[in-house]
């Protein structure tokens, strides 16, 4: 199995990138091919190990050599059909013509929402491939899709997130007949807005013939109970969702950290439960859970947090071997296609 890792992708790049495949690729069983200026990464493997080559750290790293960069500023459309020889277009590439079997990213969104539905292409019968980010939850996890791909949804969207979520879940976790919600501001049937309100509609309409196990309405206070598999949104709420989570992630850590040493009593108190503490620690990291998977396309693709260190590529690289393990895609392929058979009238 091959990994194909834009090594020029993402805020931290290219160190973290490469960091982050040194240190998955002694826990993984696939080679990890980094995309990008093969002088930048070769320069930076010089002053981070003081090697010559990539190779000589694992002989299961490469380089794939490119000369150009799409930048976060870009505008996704133009940036795909001019820079074609960027560590993104390059990384498309090779994963459609099978020189890899799964592309890894953390630059820019929506080019990379534009070049796997343009590049790689659509799995028939899906409008609109989303985002679907794993995060922690009582217990479980949670699956939220649209995490940020779709800012503007149509309520066929997110019947097809439900689907995509439940496909995806059953085939990968084995959680049968997963419980997916719809993100709304009240549970009641006619709360919310346009989007939300038809959405509700078709959901319910349509669920027991698409086996959706539709639970209605969630508030966002309650999507962390472990009572609930998926969340289904729009990309623009969903990714609000997701960065106000992480947030609070972070805070409710730093704040626990400053409580429990700011004091010698506090800090002696504390020592018995350490491990406690660690293990909650780890729950509630979301680097823990890698990057968001583009589900809805043709070959698996993988989309790393923007802000991603080399602790968040290490976790996204290994997710993503997993993703290539399950297959996920070749399943998703197949249920739509039992789906497309039946002709049913959405």
């Amino acid at each position: 199995m091959k990994i194909l890792l834009d090594a020029m992708g993402g805020d931290n790049a290219p160190d973290a990138n490469i960091k982050g495949a040194v240190k998955a690729i002694n826990q993984i069983e696939s080679d990890v091919v980094l995309i990008g200026n093969e002088n930048i990464i070769n320069s930076k493997i010089k002053e981070l190990y003081g090697k010559n080559n990539i190779t000589e750290i694992s002989n299961r790293l490469s380089i794939k050599h490119t000369t150009e960069t799409i930048e976060m500023e870009d505008i996704p459309t133009q940036a795909i059909k001019h820079k074609k020889d960027s560590s993104m277009v390059v990384g498309f590439n090779m994963l459609k013509n099978g020189e890899g079997d799964v592309f890894v990213s953390a630059g820019n969104s929506g080019a990379l929402l534009t070049g796997a539905t343009l590049l790689v292409g659509r799995i028939k019968g899906i409008d609109r491939p989303a985002l679907a980010g794993i995060l922690p939850a009582y217990k479980g996890r949670l699956l939220l899709i649209d995490s940020g791909s779709n800012t503007n949804c149509k309520p066929i969207n997110l019947l097809q997130f439900a689907q995509m979520a439940t496909i995806y879940l059953n085939n990968t976790f084995g959680t049968k007949q997963p419980r997916i919600g719809l993100l709304n501001i009240g549970t009641e049937e006619t709360k919310g807005n346009e989007l939300t309100k038809e959405s509700y509609k078709l959901l319910k309409e349509k669920s027991e013939e698409l086996n959706i196990n539709f639970i209605g309405n969630v508030e966002g206070r309650d999507a962390f109970s472990g009572n609930i598999d998926a969340i289904v949104t729009d990309g623009f709420t969903g990714n609000v969702f997701l960065k106000a989570v992480e947030g609070l992630g972070k805070f409710v850590k730093t704040s626990l950290k400053d409580s429990l040493m700011k004091s010698t009593l506090s800090k002696i108190a504390v020592v018995p439960a350490l491990p406690g503490l660690k293990r909650f620690a780890k729950m509630v990291d979301y680097k823990e859970y890698g990057g968001a998977l583009f589900l809805g396309v043709k070959k698996p693709v993988v989309k790393a947090h923007g802000s991603s260190d080399e602790k968040l590529f290490e976790y996204t690289i290994k997710q993503a071997e997993q993703f290539v393990k399950n297959s996920a895609v070749e399943r998703m392929i197949e249920e739509f296609d039992k789906i497309n058979s039946k002709k049913l009238d959405i």
